[in-house]
């Protein structure tokens, strides 16, 4: 307990400097980014920092649009713990001679951009020009997830998954061996790690299937903590009574422990200093997979917003209350694979996705948007005519060939309903459509200078973000 209050107290005067020292000083914005699986994170951060850069691009940012942007530049991040996004690689990877999709988030990494900024309004003519620090903090979208663990029990958790997963062909193998296990017996470590290793191998088969509820998040990236008793346990049917020294309780040990050496540090050290969020989803990709994929994407986000903290940090209340989430963009990826009239009907769906906690949030005081966006474009729009009617599509290099090939995903309905209801009634397909879906590689790009990574609403995206402190 007094540990627990020293370390409360320390936090809090860690916020009242930072909060005191960027209100006179240099303001700092810190902007998370995180997504589902596959939804292009790494790709995200290197298009918005690039084009930030070099902002020839970028005609829907406000500041830019008003020429108020002076210069733009990189600077070493403030957490000396934390390892800096390697911008430079992944922007050689996406622009060089043979551009290839960067490697995927594996850990908690950080960036710092610094923008030199004229005022705007009656400041501009009684002060010069303001140096305003974008701190962009990238994580894996999996221990987002888990942060709604920590107001669960064990046998809670254990039950919830266990129900869920009793539909799911993918959990058969550790179903299996989990009915087979008596929960009040004595703990046997070799038989608790083959419990935790039947897990792994359900949720990553589950992820690579499409599912979205995949936690606890570090069982996927485990890094150093592998082999760990904090990451040897497994969801148990609940046993009544159970023994302090039985499998059952070392499990709920485990968990609980779990939650308070992973989680808690997690949402203590990265999360809750966020000031906007950046959730990235691949919903595209989820309409392809079908109706249950959809109802897994719309619960997880849902349980994305339940764990942010929104509000405006106005200067006396993060003094008071810390920090909150003033903004939070959900902005569906891969905006590209459809022609740009299709774009407000997959806005509309994550909108629809996301509407009950949105308005919580709302109510709270953030802001919270939707919407579509392509962090670098790889295709380009074409027409063809197909049993007499002209199909509006988009035309690409396929990534497993390198073909060029046209693609048509489908006709997304304008109303969301014709697809979150069938989802949410636990549909196996869509019954008047089939929505498709491909890879595309990067081109080869010829940047005129000044010029950033062609994106789609890649400025719009930013000036949500970071429009109203510039």
């Amino acid at each position: 307990m007094i540990s627990e209050l020293a370390d409360s107290i320390t936090r809090q005067v860690e916020n009242l400097t930072g909060t005191v020292s960027e209100a006179f000083l240099e303001p700092v914005i810190r902007v998370g980014v995180t997504g589902l699986a596959r939804a292009g994170k790494t790709v995200f951060i290197t298009s918005l920092v690039a084009n930030l850069l070099d902002r020839g691009r970028m005609g829907g940012l406000g500041a830019q649009a008003q020429g108020r942007i002076e210069a733009a530049y990189l600077q070493p991040q403030p957490d000396d713990t934390v390892a800096r996004f390697a911008f430079e690689d992944h922007l050689g990877a996406l622009t060089g001679p043979s551009p290839h999709w960067p490697s995927s988030t594996r850990a908690v990494s950080e960036l710092r951009l610094s923008l030199r900024v004229q005022p705007r309004g009656l400041l501009a003519g009684l002060s010069g020009p303001r140096i305003v620090h974008i701190d962009i903090v990238d994580y894996p979208g999996e221990w987002l997830l888990d942060l709604g663990l920590m107001s669960k029990s064990y046998a809670d958790w254990s039950s919830e998954v266990i129900e869920r997963l009793a539909t799911r062909q993918e959990a058969a193998d550790f179903l299996a061996l989990a009915n087979a296990t008596d929960g009040a017996g004595s703990l046997e470590e070799a038989h608790a790690q083959a419990l935790a290793a039947a897990f792994t191998a359900y949720l990553t088969q589950a992820r690579n299937a499409g599912y979205y509820d995949c936690t606890p998040g570090r069982f996927l990236l485990p890094g150093e903590l592998a082999g760990s008793p904090v990451l040897t346990f497994a969801p148990l049917a609940p046993v009544g009574g159970a023994a302090r020294r039985s499998l059952w309780r070392e499990m709920e040990r485990r968990f609980e422990a779990y939650k308070a050496k992973v989680v808690v540090p997690f949402f203590r050290e990265h999360f809750a200093k966020i000031d906007r969020q950046v959730v990235l989803l691949d919903a595209l990709g989820a309409i392809h997979k079908g109706p249950q994929a959809v109802e897994d994407m719309r619960r997880a986000m849902s349980d994305i917003l339940l764990a942010f903290k929104p509000g405006q940090n106005a200067f006396l209340r993060r003094l008071v209350h810390g920090r909150r989430v003033e903004k939070i963009l959900f902005a569906a990826t891969k905006a590209d694979h459809l022609h740009h009239e299709q774009h407000a009907a997959l806005t509309g769906i994550v909108e629809a996705m996301v509407r009950k906690a949105s308005d919580r949030a709302r109510f709270a005081g953030a802001d919270v948007r939707a919407m579509s966006v392509a962090a670098l474009r790889a295709t380009v729009e074409d027409e063809m005519e197909h049993e007499g009617e002209m199909l509006k599509l988009v035309r690409g290099k396929l990534l497993d060939d390198g073909r060029q090939a046209a693609f048509y995903a489908g006709d997304l309905p304008r109303d969301p309903n014709q697809l979150l209801q069938p989802a949410r009634d636990g549909a196996v397909r869509w019954l008047d459509q089939d929505y498709q879906i491909m890879s595309f590689a990067p081109s080869v790009l010829d940047l005129a200078r000044g010029d950033g990574p062609p994106h789609i609403r890649m400025d719009r995206a930013a000036e949500f973000l970071i429009g109203d402190r510039l």
